[in-house]
């Protein structure tokens, strides 16, 4: 498991100078996890994360690497708005199994189980590695990159993180022209890998440049593709790679 850091996002303010950053609805998170982004304005992925509602906070659950940079990111946007950011003591919980009470499921797909905030940090043994291959799931720092990804490219849509009816945040725009285009012409997808290569590298079609392979499981393995040249048998190093 992915090491995660809480924030509280306090204050009167609090909802509406989330709802005018983050690529979905916070309102939302008063009654269940929210999947969210927070983007450069040039549409470009900075960090991922849940919210949820806890009293007079907001909580973000962010991957521990990101938080210090969220955190300062955030403060950036704040200027006269009535709004606290701090890191909170509560700690993140994991399981696919029966969920204790207070746990709320994973937005991005149901196999990823539920996630509870409380004083431990646990996971009940699951693979999840393996789920995020098999549905798809980039992880921050395996497959996304801050002012690299496009979360559309990522499967922000697919994964319940983007809210085209919400009204305007940071990045919005360009999200909007990315989704009214005809189709994606790069983007993640569960691969079948057959031998195995390092996270991160090159996929090669006919010799020219077609992608690259990321996390890898049960042979297969998120891939990062350029879709026309994504045709037949592969290469990743040593492995051979195929889009099903």
């Amino acid at each position: 498991m992915g090491e995660r850091t809480v924030l509280a996002v306090g204050g009167a303010d609090r909802e509406d100078f989330l709802q005018g950053l983050v690529t979905n609805d916070v309102a939302r998170a008063a009654s269940g996890l929210v999947y969210a982004a927070i983007l450069t304005p040039q549409g470009k992925y900075l960090a991922d994360f849940f919210l949820r509602s806890r009293g007079d906070e907001i909580l973000i659950d962010v991957a521990e690497h990101q938080a210090q940079a969220l955190a300062q990111r955030l403060s950036m946007y704040k200027l006269r708005a009535d709004v606290t950011i701090s890191t909170s003591p509560l700690k993140v919980r994991r399981g696919t199994g029966p969920a204790p009470e207070g746990a709320d499921p994973d937005p991005r797909h149901p196999d990823l189980g539920w996630r509870l905030y409380g004083d431990a940090a646990e996971t009940d043994g699951t693979d999840f590695d393996a789920i995020r291959v098999a549905h798809c799931i980039p992880a921050a720092g395996i497959e996304l990159f801050p002012n690299d990804t496009f979360v559309l490219e990522a499967g922000f849509e697919r994964m319940n993180g983007v809210d085209f009816k919400k009204g305007c945040y940071v990045g919005q725009e360009v999200t909007a022209r990315m989704k009214h285009k005809t189709a994606l012409r790069k983007g993640f997808a569960t691969v079948a890998v057959e031998g195995a290569a390092p996270v991160g590298t090159e996929i090669t079609a006919g010799g020219k440049p077609a992608g690259t392979l990321y996390t890898q499981s049960g042979g297969q393995g998120i891939a990062y593709l350029r879709f026309d040249r994504a045709q037949g048998p592969m290469q990743a190093g040593a492995a051979t790679v195929t889009l099903p």
